[in-house]
């Protein structure tokens, strides 16, 4: 048959346009909830209690401490402070980061969950969490790790500095690339992550241009919006893993790590099926791993594994790591060949077309 497929929406509220963070104080009534805690990165803690003293006595405390990779121990902290303020919901202010570690708490304790994205992460709307123990990241899914609420406000979104837009957007770029070949992949969340990838092609060169630009701005949380949503749908594979790897036993930065690979792993799957990522090739300019790294490259974006700290020698652990127990991929993969992938990518060479 030619469509025979199943798709799964979200369950969540999303609520879209500029000045919509005021609304948050209803948002929470609307879920039911009375007692909020604020959650950002320090890096946002004047945001996060200008938040909270908006809330008023919706508001019961602000905890500042998230960090990439939503360590154990941190959520940990963040769940004492859940106890002590008898918190009813929490409220996710910021990036990746940040709504990790709503996600890790209403893991634990299925509190409801109102996440306002500052960046273009999109893990936002997935019900997946990832989380790092001991330099190992893993990640589960579950009905409870969905937010209830996504505020997506563009006027939070100008004060992102550029370097941060570009390798955020980039990271969910990722999301659609990988939704485009997935192993449940289907037509609505095909059409997402093209619509998806089209909607950073056009935004992310004119926010480097033009960082204030409004409109540019909501294009991007659109695009975040879209791209996040497919990776909450289907599976992801190769990319995912590798990232994974990187991240949660290298410490090395999320967004620019995904930023980085994004064309590498591209170009690794296009040649076992060119035809499902024929639409990345369209979109940018007949090629699929030279055309991402090109777009990679005009926009600003680092290029190569080498810059974030990672070391030559490290490359052949991450290699082991990210095949000893790999995620479902469209092309086999082993040791040798995700090594070679890893040192072009290190070196921040150019995929072949």
């Amino acid at each position: 048959m030619k469509h025979e497929f199943v798709y799964s929406t979200s369950p969540a509220h999303i609520v879209f346009g500029e000045g919509k963070s005021a609304t948050t104080g209803e948002w929470i009534e609307k879920i039911g909830c009375r007692r909020a805690l604020v959650l950002s990165t320090p890096q946002q803690q004047a945001d996060a209690e200008e938040l909270a003293a908006l809330l008023g006595p919706r508001a019961v405390g602000v905890f500042a401490r998230a960090v990439m990779h939503t360590p154990v121990d941190v959520t940990e902290q963040a769940m004492e402070t859940v106890r002590q303020t008898v918190a009813d919901c929490v409220v996710s202010l910021g990036g990746g980061s940040t709504t990790g570690l709503g996600k890790a708490i209403a893991y634990r304790t299925d509190l409801p969950q109102i996440v306002i994205p500052t960046t273009y992460a999109g893990s936002e709307v997935t019900p997946i969490l990832g989380q790092t123990e001991r330099g190992v990241k893993t990640t589960v899914r579950g009905a409870s790790i969905l937010p209830e609420v996504v505020i997506y406000d563009p006027s939070l979104t100008t004060g992102l500095s550029v370097a941060m837009s570009v390798t955020s957007g980039l990271n969910a770029m990722a999301h659609a690339v990988e939704a485009l070949y997935a192993k449940d992949r289907n037509p609505i969340s095909s059409l997402m992550a093209v619509e998806g990838l089209r909607a950073f092609k056009t935004s992310l060169p004119q926010i480097v241009q033009t960082p204030q630009d409004l409109e540019q701005r909501s294009e991007a949380l659109y695009g975040a919006w879209l791209c996040g949503t497919v990776l909450g749908t289907v599976g992801m594979a190769l990319h995912h893993k590798i990232c994974h790897t990187l991240g949660g036993s290298f410490d090395t930065p999320h967004a620019e790590t995904h930023a980085i690979m994004l064309p590498h792993t591209a170009a690794f799957n296009a040649l076992a099926v060119p035809d499902l990522l024929a639409p990345v090739a369209d979109i940018f300019r007949g090629a699929v791993g030279g055309g991402l790294w090109d777009f990679a490259k005009n926009i600003g974006a680092p290029l190569a594994l080498k810059g974030l700290g990672l070391s030559e020698a490290d490359l052949d652990r991450a290699a082991e790591i990210a095949t000893e127990q790999p995620y479902w991929n469209r092309r086999p993969i082993d040791r040798q060949s995700i090594r070679a992938l890893l040192q072009d990518a290190w070196e921040g060479k150019r995929p072949a077309d």
